[in-house]
């Protein structure tokens, strides 16, 4: 009888520790896929660049400052002369720097601002291996608001804040560190740092990325605390700040129900806050007039046609690398590439602005 029960015994161990193992090599593996996403660096695509000379009047001094390990952060401070009667701080998107919103920064800069852009850990001029995780994109935030308040290199003024994707989260969460921020545009973001690897790999995976999401939610929390729990829902409750919501319905890369459609179910009715929902404007370009990037990409879709070899092809990579970015910078119209933004939208983007730092 002993014999038999020590051998159950035997067989629910053994049971239980493949168990384990496999659960523990599911849990590696999620968190490997998850690094390979956004443990790297991002580096801006030169032949796309924006530059300071590409807009009149635009002025920028440069600024470093230390984030949460000491690595040094990259910022810059644009200005277009006049009275300035606050501060923006851009918060970028994943996949490079803040480079792609400095038409951004020039609008504001023109329109009675003083604009903070800077590169998030891991980013063109910033240190860092890695992004690490989508936290760190608050925490640098933090860090950078923290920097233009106790610096004393800024004046003191209004902080408002532009977020658009990665940085759109960013933007809404650090209003738990920083309730004192008047004003938020959130652009095309989601609700939690583990929206974005659950939205990707939905896209990849299917259902199966939600046998990951608990492993990747415990990863950041252990190492990132508190900014891994905290979600754009908490900034909401902890600060005043006005918040304007943006987001287009087709969206693929981070889709709606991650993002606007948590935060209307809640604060539609609430007068502090306003959402913008568009139809047809995707991620990249959602407050963007598309017209000349359309046309852009029609023209370099032709030109992909009349290539003489196979540009997918293993051995052409590094011949199609050199011809594509020969192409752009022979036939990209910098004038309009630089200045596609939709005047309406940021004359709108300017009065909410404007209305919330008196």
């Amino acid at each position: 009888m002993k014999a038999k029960r020590s051998k159950k015994k035997i067989i629910l161990i053994t049971v239980l520790c493949l168990v384990l193992l496999l659960i523990g090599g599911w849990g590696a593996f999620s968190v490997s896929i998850y690094n390979e996403n956004f443990n790297k660096r991002f580096e801006s695509y030169e032949p796309f660049m924006l530059r300071v000379e590409d807009f009149d009047g635009l002025q920028r001094e440069k600024y470093e400052f230390a984030s949460d390990k000491g690595q040094m952060l990259t910022g810059y401070l644009y200005s277009a002369g006049g009275e300035p009667h606050g501060i923006l701080v851009i918060a970028h998107g994943l996949g490079a720097g803040h480079n792609s919103y400095m038409d951004v920064a020039d609008f504001f800069a023109h329109h009675g601002y003083l604009v903070f852009a800077y590169d998030a850990t891991g980013n063109d001029e910033s240190e860092g291996a890695g992004v690490g995780g989508v936290p760190q994109g608050v925490i640098d935030l933090d860090h950078a608001i923290s920097f233009i308040k106790e610096s004393g290199s800024f004046p003191e003024l209004p902080v408002v804040l532009f977020g658009h994707s990665w940085g759109g989260y960013s933007a809404c969460s650090v209003l738990t560190c920083h309730p004192e921020v008047k004003a938020v545009i959130e652009c095309s973001g989601c609700s939690r740092s583990s929206d974005l690897f659950e939205a990707g790999g939905k896209e990849q995976a299917g259902n199966v990325i939600y046998t990951m999401m608990p492993f990747i939610r415990l990863y950041e929390r252990v190492r990132y605390g508190k900014y891994a729990s905290n979600t754009a829902m908490d900034g909401f409750a902890a600060s005043d700040a006005a918040v304007m919501v943006v987001h287009s319905e087709d969206d693929g890369v981070v889709p709606i129900q991650y993002g606007y459609d948590v935060y209307y179910e809640t604060y539609k009715d609430d007068p502090r806050f306003t959402f913008l929902r568009f139809a047809d404007r995707g991620h990249n370009y959602v407050y963007n007039d598309t017209a000349y990037i359309k046309a852009f990409n029609a023209e370099f879709d032709a030109w992909l046609e009349t290539l003489d070899y196979d540009y997918n092809a293993a051995e052409n990579k590094e011949r199609f690398i050199k011809d594509k970015a020969e192409y752009i910078r022979t036939h990209l119209d910098r004038e309009k590439w630089s200045h596609s933004l939709d005047p309406e939208l940021f004359d709108r983007f300017l009065a909410f602005y404007d209305e919330h730092i008196r």
